[in-house]
């Protein structure tokens, strides 16, 4: 996944991130826990937190698509496999719940051999 694919005018685009995982814009709001004005309405866009939980998204999927090889499987992944050490919680439970970090350090800890 180039991250130019997901950019317009210098910052993540629902629309783009959307597309290039074929679901919808209220999906992806769903995604990463912001209601579905965060991806509609422009202002909203641009605002940190949207931006900061659509870059958060991202940059998980860019790190396990390889494991997978494609954006799509990376993203099934993403919403629906329970990550151990995590009561059951999927990658993107923890996201909305603002731990993207832990997901992070998670997907470092299977890379480098250590079960998680």
């Amino acid at each position: 996944m180039q991250l130019e694919n997901f950019a317009e005018a210098g910052q993540f685009a629902p629309g783009r991130i959307a597309e290039a995982l074929r679901t919808t814009r209220d999906e992806v709001a769903r995604t990463v826990g912001l209601g579905r004005d965060a991806v509609m309405r422009p202002d909203r866009i641009a605002s940190a937190k949207t931006q900061k939980r659509l870059r958060e998204m991202v940059e998980i999927l860019n790190r396990v698509e390889p494991r997978f090889g494609s954006s799509l499987v990376a993203y099934a992944w993403y919403r629906s496999e329970p990550l151990a050490g995590f009561s059951g919680l999927t990658a993107m439970q923890l996201v909305r719940d603002g731990r993207a970090g832990d997901v992070m350090d998670y997907i470092d800890a299977v890379e480098a051999g250590i079960h998680a």
